[in-house]
Parts: C-alpha cells; structure tokens; sequence
C-alpha cells in the first residue's frame, strides 16, 4: 500500500479521509489508523465519526518558530526518568514553554478554517473530541496508549485551537517522556498531530474498549469487549468496573451468536458532557437500577464483535501477518449508532513468543490469610512490601520492588509502575490503564479490588498471585513460588491421543495452549456448584420456595432475572460455550451433570427438591434422574443450555456424554428425553457417548454400542463398582486400586468390544498419570484416548510417545 498523499511545507491540516495507514510519520499512528478505516472500513458499514488532523509539519513549524528546539535539547540533557523528581521537573518546564508560546498566524488560521468546514456538517461550534496522535505510536510493538492528552467536548474555534497547543505540550507529560526513554525513542524525531473529530454522544448512552485478543491468555479466537455507561475515559482509565463479554471468532464468521461469557460490571459513574464550569466533562453517579443493566444489548455486542473482526482481518492483511487489535468503540445516544473512534495494535500478548509455555504456581500448601480479591490481570505471581498511595503527587514515595497499592492509576503514573513487582488497585477492569500497562510490563495486576488501599498498609509483605484463574489474589506475606517453562515445539504427538479434564471454564483458554487432542472430560457439576450455585427445581419453583434464606440468596444472585430459569440456562451455556470455544475445532466431551442426592441437596433451595439416601453414591444419580418426573423439569434447562451451546453458539464440536447409565434401556430413553428439548442424536453432528463405569456398561458393552457413538471408562466408579467398596470410606482405601486385575480385565474387555463395534473409547481419570504401568496397560490394548487432569498432560504425553516408540507404535 503506497499513500498518494504529497506533502508540502503548508500542509498544516488533513482530513481523516485524505490519510491512509502508512501516512504514520505525517499524522502519527492515531490518526493514520482512523484515516485508513474511513477510506477502506466504512464503505464495509463500519462507522468511524469524520474530522481532520494537524500534521507533523504543522507540529515542527510551531516549534521552529518559537526557536524551541535548542532550549528543549539543553533541558533533557541530563534527563534521569529514574529519578522521579527529575524527571517531573524537566517535563513541566518543557510543557509550560510550549504552552506560553504563540501559534504562528498561518497554522492557527488553517485550523480555525477546518474547523468551521467541519461545521458545515454538523453545526456551527458543533461538539469535537481533540485527540493527540504521536509519530511514534501505536506501533505493532509499542502502543504508547494514553502517553499524550485527550480534550472530550470542546466548542468554538477559541478552545479548539487552545486544546490543540495542550496536545502539543502533551507530548512531554512525565510518562510520554519515560515511556519514549524506556523505548529507545529519540524525544526530538517525534512529533505531535492532532486529531479533532466530531464528538459521538456517548455521554447518553455506552462506550468501551474491546480486544481482537483474549488480553489475558493469548487465545486468539475470542473477542474482549468492555461496556460502561457515559464517554470511554472511564474504562480506559479505569473508573469503575465496566461490564465484560467475551465472543468467539469462528463461528460469528459463520452466522451464529456465540456469546461465550458476560459479566455484569458495577458501572457506578458515568462520565457525561459538563455545561457549566471550567472542566468539560464531569461524573455523575449511576442508579443501582442501571447499575443491574447490562450497558448494551446482546445485539449491539454482536455487532460490535463482528466489527472488531473486520477490522482484525483488514490490518493483518496490510501487515501480512496476523494483527490482534485493541480498539475503542462508542454508542451515540442520540441516534443509537454504534461508532469506532480509535484502533491500534495489540502490543503484549501478540509480541509473546508462542512455542514455548510458562506457568506460575504458588508452593503448596498455601496457608496465608487472603487481604482482598479482584480481576487477575495476566497469569504470574508478584511479591514484595505494599506501598500505598492515594494520589499521583505521592509517586515519589515509591520504591523499586514494591507492590504499588492505589485506587486506580491512569498514564501519570507509569513512571513508578515499571518499577513495581506488581499492581494492586481498589478500581477496574481489565481493558482498564492498569490492566493494560501491567500486560505491557509482564508484571501481574489485581484491579477491582473495592478494598485494597484500605486492607493492605504499607511495608506490609504481600504476595499478588494471577495464576489461578479470573479471580486473583492479594496474599499476606511473601510466599515462594515457581514459573515453569516448556517449550512446546519439544512435545511430540503420540498415537493414543492425550485429552484434558477440564471444568473450570475460567482457565479453559489457558488450558488449551497445551498440546492435546481436546477435553476427554468437560464435568458440569463444577459451573453449576461454582458459577450458578442454585438447584434447577428451586429456580423453576422459586415464587413457591419456603426457605426464606435461599431465597433470598437466590433472588440476590438472579436479580437481573425476571425468568429464574433463564438464569440456570445462561449460566450453564456460557461456562460450557466457553470450554467448548478454547478447545474448537478439537472435539470437547461434557457429561451431563451428575451430582448425588446429597450434593444437589447442599444447592441454594436443593433440601426441598431431593430425597435423604443412604447410599447416594448408588442412588438416585446420572441418568435416572433425567426421565424422572421428580427431575425431567430440571433436566429440561440442562438440555437448553447445552442446545444453546451446539445450535447457537456454532460449538457443534460438543459431544454429550451420559453418565452412571445401568442399562441399554435406560440410555434409550434419556436419549429421547434430549430429543424432546431439542437434542437429537444425529442432528447437526451431534454425537452421544455412555460413561463405561458401571460392569454392566461392560457385561452389555455389544448392547450399549447400539445406543451410543462412544465410551469413556470411568475408572474411579468402574473400580469401586467393581471390587464392591466405598471409595470414600477410609477403612478399605487400602483395597482401592484400578490396577486390580478384575478391574484391568474389565478394561481390557470394553476396549475391545469398542474396537469390534466401531466405537470410540476412551479414559478419563488420573490412574494413567499416577501409574505408568496403567497407562502401558491401557496403550497396549489400544485405547483410543486417554484424557488428565492438565498438570499431567505433558508428562504423560511424553511417557506415553516413549512407550508407543519403544513398542513400535509411534506415528
């Protein structure tokens, strides 16, 4: 791409529509991107709001004139940006000369010409955004996100021209000036355009920030979207914490609506347009009603998502490699219209090297009282004494090493953030300034905390550890811990193909840059104890309920919900969507769920919908209760959840598996029990396996084969099962052991029959990992798969690759 634009000394102003993307050392990197989507993106239907930008010539003309260049060379020759106080006076000298020197008359008038041709289109003085836009910014390996100012509703030629020279000066705030220093930038090659583009009215109704990228993971199929109410400053700076959604690529490419997650976010301000006093624009505080709302429709995210894609595939084009972007988005609340009003490259997790994977892990056990919770930005562990400051003029108390403590942080700050062993602040979310900048850094954050700057004190050892999933945790004291790192381009494929149990949907986008053929076991028990934490019967009856303390519980986690049940199946659907999504297009096996009575019991509202068993390990569980009447209701909203996840998310990757089946019959009729709710065998791809732990499953295994698609041996069951124990009772734990020769001629019999019925088969459970003889056992009869726990899955990957070697076996 070769721009046909020629510049000339009075090339002052351009319009957006006049700039493409290489025009970066004229306009900066802002600008050139938004020029380069109204060009090329908005004839696809994206909308990006017009306006124009001053150049690098305007910015260079305005510093030759003044005679500015040799004064601002002599203040940075001893620049020290580790020293913070030096470093705040050599950028406040350099920001109040630039700021008291006058506008040549030919550039002022080009400026204050643009702005009334934008007028013409949308009104006199009409409402704009002025916007700084470094030549050196937004860089695939440097964002230089939020270095420079952003002046939000501002009218009239006067202020227009006066933001535009705070834009100017706004190329040396203190963290411009570190951030540049840190990057190897030449402060005197860079230069400062303005953009001043017409307002969107998101102060009536939603903006945010969304990510082409999982900013946390790396996964690359999932788009990150942030929503709060009012204009985007607050989620980029991180006031508040915005609601979030996550939406798969794949198969919104493909037509479907694969919302994977949302979580509502507090949203307690709204920064809106401020029509009396000196400041532009003011916060106001949210109503708890709208703070239940989410901010957008499920449409609008969508939309929004599809757009983040378009804009991924026309970069990466460009660029001719893949191109993750970090885009700001803004809804007009005036004409309901969705607008993009900024997109960059995504400068952290697109920069990581792929081959090879890290993992931190605290040392167990881990008995240290937990201070605080909140977002896990990234997935390491930090350590070091707290230091608490409350405001950005206290920076200088900052010492390197410390664990930086505060309510929020915006680009003031990054000064003493490179020094920090970790970031903990009381606000945010994770497209906000701390999220972002302690992805850039590679050192691990907690936003969102509510309580930090209160609960945590200075000098206090802490440890902040990200690596156990969404939610992270603030530790009191220092607590060792590990990072290992393997190199994945080292793991060699064997012919039993290695799967994952997997059932924390928080951590499944992790889990699946391991090398495996896919989730051999996906357990709902996990997100419905864990995420949804209410019995089905309870939700289906709940105006009925008597215990006034689950329903009241109940009513507290449902309160955006006047359908109770709808809960259960959107929370159901997102954490399977969302497992079913990490791993796609690999195939992800979910049993359905398969609690005891006693485990569905201790479920908000369950005491009233379950009977007292005297052994629930044999009881009422698994497919007797899906064509039970006293359950078949509950199960219906199973069935939607799971068809939500196949159907309208695109995951036909999802295969369902039925588990503690006793008999052919019983399988035949939970299949047309499915069928009623939408979930044919057959239909769509749709694949239905029997759990292999019961002797009958074995005994009938011919018989099984013609109800179901495949096998997993459940190995715990079938060996208890088996030897007539209780697992669970620790007087004959001695005798549990699934190399017992019944229970390995069990085995070995099912493989078999599976083998001569054209079945699949596999294994899900940890006696492979644990016992190398087992997993040999189970490879010299041919098993199909066997699926770990993740923290076995190399391990066992790598014995068993040696073993098929040594046998003859390896592909």
């Amino acid at each position: 791409m070769v721009s046909q634009l020629v510049q000339t000394d009075q090339d002052f102003v351009l319009w957006l529509d006049q700039i493409r993307l290489d025009d970066v050392p004229i306009v900066g990197g802002k600008n050139a991107s938004l020029g380069e989507m109204i060009q090329q993106l908005t004839p696809q239907g994206i909308n990006v709001p017009m306006g124009f930008a001053t150049t690098a010539q305007a910015y260079r003309h305005f510093i030759a004139s003044n005679d500015l260049a040799t004064t601002l060379r002599s203040l940075f020759a001893d620049l020290d940006i580790n020293n913070v106080q030096n470093l705040q006076q050599r950028g406040e000298t350099a920001r109040s000369l630039i700021l008291h020197a006058p506008f040549p008359a030919e550039l002022e008038v080009a400026i204050r010409d643009a702005y009334r041709d934008l007028g013409h289109r949308y009104g006199v003085d009409t409402d704009v955004a002025v916007r700084s836009s470094a030549t050196a910014e937004d860089l695939p390996d440097a964002s230089f996100a939020g270095q420079q100012e952003t002046y939000l509703n501002v009218h009239s030629e006067a202020e227009v021209i006066a933001s535009c020279k705070k834009c100017f000066a706004s190329l040396f705030t203190d963290r411009a000036i570190s951030y540049r220093q840190t990057k190897g930038f030449d402060h005197f090659e860079v230069a400062l355009s303005v953009c001043v583009q017409k307002m969107v009215r998101s102060d009536l109704a939603a903006s945010g920030v969304m990510f082409s990228i999982d900013t946390e993971t790396g996964f690359n199929n999932a788009v990150l979207i942030t929503a709060a109410y009012g204009l985007g400053e607050n989620v980029v700076q991180g006031t508040g914490n915005p609601d979030e959604y996550r939406v798969f690529k794949p198969t919104l490419k493909t037509g479907h609506r694969p919302i994977l997650s949302k979580r509502l976010g507090s949203k307690a301000l709204r920064m809106v347009y401020n029509t009396g006093g000196t400041k532009l624009v003011k916060n106001l505080p949210v109503s708890r009603a709208e703070q239940q709302r989410f901010a957008i429709t499920e449409a609008e995210v969508l939309q929004l998502a599809r757009w983040t894609c378009q804009i991924e595939d026309h970069y990466s084009l460009i660029r001719g490699v893949d191109s993750p972007m970090d885009i700001e988005w803004a809804k007009d609340g005036e004409t309901g219209e969705l607008f993009i009003v900024q997109a960059r490259p995504e400068t952290v997790q697109s920069q990581k090297a792929s081959n090879v994977l890290q993992a931190y892990q605290l040392e167990s056990p881990v008995t240290a009282p937990i201070l605080t919770t909140g977002r896990a930005v990234g997935e390491r562990i930090g350590a070091g004494p707290a230091c608490v400051i409350l405001s950005v003029a206290d920076i200088d108390q900052f010492q390197p090493g410390e664990v930086l403590v505060t309510a929020k942080t915006d680009p003031d700050w990054e000064p003493i953030m490179k020094q920090a062993a970790a970031i903990v602040t009381n606000q945010g979310g994770r497209t906000c300034h701390a999220a972002i900048i302690a992805r850039e850094l590679g050192i691990p954050a907690i936003v969102g905390c509510g309580d930090a700057t209160s609960v945590i004190r200075t000098e206090q050892p802490i440890t902040v550890s990200c690596a156990a999933g969404e939610e992270g945790q603030v530790y009191a004291g220092q607590l060792p811990y590990r990072v290992e790192e393997t190199p994945l381009d080292e793991i060699p494929q064997p012919r039993t193909q290695i799967m994952m149990n997997v059932g924390n949907p928080e951590i499944a986008f992790r889990l699946s840059a391991l090398p495996s053929a896919g989730v051999g076991l996906a357990r709902l028990e996990f997100i419905i104890a864990n995420q949804i934490k209410v019995h089905p019967l309870a939700l289906l009856n709940f105006d009925t309920l008597t215990d006034s303390t689950a329903k009241r519980k109940i009513a507290r986690l449902t309160e955006q919900y006047d359908d109770k049940p709808q809960y259960f199946v959107d929370q159901l659907a997102q954490g399977i969507g969302t497992i079913g999504a990490a791993f796609y297009p690999k195939p992800v096996v979910v049993r359905l769920s398969d609690f005891k009575s006693n485990e569905y019991a201790n479920l908000l509202g369950g005491k009233a919908f379950e009977p007292s068993e005297e052994n629930p390990m044999i009881g009422w569980r698994g497919a007797s209760r899906y064509y039970d009447d006293r359950y078949k209701a509950g199960f219906a909203l199973e069935c939607q959840a799971l068809k939500r996840g196949r159907d309208d998310m695109g995951l036909t990757n999802i295969i369902l598996m039925v588990p503690f089946c006793r008999t052919p019959d019983e399988g035949r009729r939970v299949l047309a029990e499915m069928a009623q709710h939408g979930l044919v065998q057959g239909e769509n791809g749709l694949q239905v396996y029997v759990m292999c732990e019961l002797p009958s499953n074995v005994i009938l295994a011919d018989e099984f084969a013609t109800v179901f698609d495949g096998f997993s041996i459940g190995s715990n069951d079938l060996t208890q099962l088996t030897l007539g124990l209780d697992r669970d009772s620790a007087l004959v734990a001695h005798l549990f052991d699934e190399r017992n020769t019944a229970v390995q001629r069990l085995v070995a019999q099912v493989i078999a029959i599976a083998q001569s019925t054209g079945r699949k088969i596999g294994i899900c459970g940890q006696a492979p990992s644990d016992y190398p003889e087992f997993a040999r056992f189970l490879v010299e009869q041919g098993i199909d798969s066997i699926s770990l726990n993740p923290d076995a899955v190399i391990k066992t990957t790598l014995a068993i690759a040696a073993l098929e070697q040594a046998n003859g076996h390896s592909q």
